[in-house]
């Protein structure tokens, strides 16, 4: 779920890259993959991070081009997010859909070959919902892709926010205050939806929901508006390596005591207060990179991490699921190598080159290979044999 780094350039103080936004991505990659491992059991709050990093990226991007420009190319801004998606996700939808199908049970074939053109539709995680598949549901069934609702998530809010900040650019006055403004009163309305739609027993709607995550998304959009950032250092003045200390621990902490279905909290106001702390986080961070908690982010270790997040986020499920990650130290261990050095690859041959070097995905001649890669997916999901169904033995029930 990671951003281009030239839109992460636009959030850091004077228009510099910020390294500790690529350590904040490898810390939400790594709570994701332990949480799936049954190693962090609030983890998944990873995904909340995401969340709220895109949509502080997003908008500042947006923001700036606003500045410089007097509008937004939907266009261009649309080009890059496919330019920089697709690739991976295209790599990973093909590769585990056929091994999948030449090596897994037929249960597995089934799921998979049904939940990939809502994969491709971006429409998954209302897909998953209108399947009644448990976020959290341990006994079900697996489905390697169900980890996809978050991506689809993020692909709405790519589709339907750029639109939303171009019509305000147009209504000219004060673009960013305006920006901010919506994008709160946005958040409280999901917000809202949350608390009202929530069901303590499977809290999957509300969690999985663009309507009520939202706000995950649209809290980062608000702090990436230059009066909100402005504000926030005038308010933490000297103290902003103490308050940014305070906000990490207490994320680690909630990722610590957060337990999904037992944590009823989080969704009735915990997730939006979680969402809230790491879009400051994000804010104080890309503006004061010489805290403590910046200076933490920028290890290395952590920014491989996050350079090679998005990927690592597309393939990890896949691979927990076919080799059994959480059923044992070898499993786990082998899971975890194989999901790193699959994104590996996924990085350095195929996401960088389309992204840097490749003339052919840019302009009319990109659209018609999209146009084309599209059309051989949908493909896939047609020419693909479904297993037959199980045959019942009546006789075997009297």
């Amino acid at each position: 779920m990671t951003e281009l780094q030239s839109d992460q350039r636009v959030a850091g103080h004077r228009g510099t890259h910020v390294p500790a936004l690529d350590g904040l991505r490898g810390v939400a990659v790594l709570g994701v993959l332990l949480f799936h491992a049954d190693l962090l059991p609030g983890g998944f709050l990873g995904v909340d991070l995401f969340f709220t990093l895109s949509g502080y990226l997003i908008t500042a991007l947006l923001l700036r081009e606003a500045g410089r420009t007097g509008t937004v190319s939907l266009t261009a801004f649309w080009g890059r997010r496919v330019r920089r998606l697709l690739p991976a996700l295209l790599t990973v939808l093909v590769v585990v859909t056929v091994g999948v199908w030449a090596f897994a049970p037929d249960d597995l074939v089934r799921t998979t070959l049904a939940d990939g053109p809502w994969v491709q539709a971006n429409l998954v995680n209302w897909h998953l919902l209108a399947e009644s598949s448990g976020y959290w549901d341990r006994f079900g069934a697996h489905r390697v892709f169900e980890h996809l609702w978050s991506i689809a998530v993020e692909e709405q809010f790519y589709l339907v926010w750029p639109v939303a900040v171009l019509l305000l650019v147009r209504a000219g006055g004060r673009v960013e205050q305006r920006v901010a403004a919506v994008a709160a009163l946005v958040c409280v309305v999901s917000l809202v939806l949350m608390v009202l739609l929530a069901d303590a027993g499977d809290p999957t709607r509300v969690y999985t929901g663009t309507d009520t995550r939202a706000f995950s998304l649209l809290v980062g959009a608000v702090v990436a508006a230059r009066p909100v950032r402005t504000a926030l250092l005038r308010a933490v003045g000297r103290s902003v390596g103490a308050v940014t200390g305070l906000l990490a621990v207490c994320l680690a902490v909630s990722w610590v005591l957060a337990n999904g279905v037992d944590s009823v909290w989080l969704f009735t106001g915990g997730l939006f207060a979680h969402s809230v702390c790491a879009a400051v986080l994000v804010a104080l961070t890309a503006q004061s990179p010489d805290t403590v908690v910046a200076k933490g982010l920028s290890r290395p270790p952590l920014r491989w991490c996050g350079e090679i997040s998005y990927s690592l986020y597309l393939w990890h499920w896949p691979v927990f699921v076919l080799l059994g990650a959480g059923e044992g130290g070898a499993r786990t261990a082998g899971a975890f190598a194989l999901s790193i050095g699959l994104a590996t690859l996924s990085r350095y041959l195929v996401e960088d080159p389309v992204r840097f070097r490749a003339g052919w995905a840019r302009g009319r001649t990109g659209l018609v290979v999209f146009a084309a890669a599209m059309t051989a997916l949908a493909l896939l999901w047609v020419l693909l044999p479904e297993p037959a169904a199980p045959v019942v033995d009546l006789t075997r029930l009297s």
